[in-house]
């Protein structure tokens, strides 16, 4: 397909979207696969006779999903196989703060579970990896500026070293959606807020990891449970701001 294929209006967007399941298609066929590097953009724009900002649209949205992942300077990477066609929920259902609110209580239902058995199930190949997960999250403020992705890949790799692949095709399914950070972000004004924010979360998740590498089964889930607790009232919080703020 070709951009003059579709509407002026809307083949941006169209093409990007193709793009998006083309890829996705090819790694659940096997052909990308984990750890492989995509094409450049150069070739992506003439193998798929696309644009340069559809092709960036394509990847941007691919990551989002938590199946590729960018390092500067050197490619982009193909993380995992993406989740099954045709389930219902998806990243597109989750647009306002009520829905994250809701969100984050069917997260409640899946990874307190799923911590408690990453505790229990965990090879030292599963923990290293989260270990690196819990790595990138801490530095990633002041390597990128953003945590949103490798948050979203340490909750990934709890659902990995559980064990269960029904909670690892959720996870991907909805990618960094998981992460209230965008809607929380905008009710901080200041950089002080903001990274006292970040330290009280980062010190959530370096108490999930330490229970899990522990084998603690009970602490994790605990330790689970009250980073998603908290996270749900940080956003309620954010809610009740923004209400006054529009009032």
């Amino acid at each position: 397909m070709t951009d003059q294929a579709l509407s002026p209006l809307n083949k941006p967007r169209r093409l990007a979207e193709t793009l998006v399941d083309r890829f996705a298609q090819r790694m659940r066929d096997g052909i990308l696969k984990c750890g492989e590097k995509l094409p450049t953009e150069v070739h992506i724009m003439e193998a798929e006779g696309v644009s340069r900002s559809v092709v960036r649209e394509a990847l941007s949205r691919l990551q989002a999903a938590g199946l590729v992942e960018t390092r500067h300077g050197v490619g982009t990477f193909v993380l995992d196989m993406p989740a099954p066609e045709g389930f219902t929920l998806g990243p597109a259902t989750i647009a306002t703060l009520s829905d994250v609110l809701n969100l984050l209580e069917f997260r409640l239902s899946l990874e307190v579970q799923a911590a408690g058995m990453a505790a229990e199930r965990a090879t030292p190949e599963a923990l290293a990896e989260l270990a690196q997960a819990l790595e990138a999250l801490l530095q990633g403020p002041e390597k990128s500026g953003t945590t949103i992705n490798a948050d979203f890949q340490f909750h990934l790799k709890i659902a990995k070293a559980a064990g269960n692949y029904y909670l690892i095709d959720i996870m991907k399914h909805l990618g960094t959606k998981l992460i209230p950070r965008t809607r929380m972000n905008s009710a901080y004004s200041g950089q002080s807020d903001r990274s006292a924010y970040l330290q009280g979360i980062n010190a959530e998740h370096q108490q999930i990891f330490d229970a899990i590498a522990s084998g603690n089964v009970d602490a994790a889930r605990a330790a689970m449970y009250l980073h998603l607790s908290n996270s749900r009232m940080r956003l309620c919080e954010t809610q009740r701001r923004q209400a006054f703020y529009n009032e």
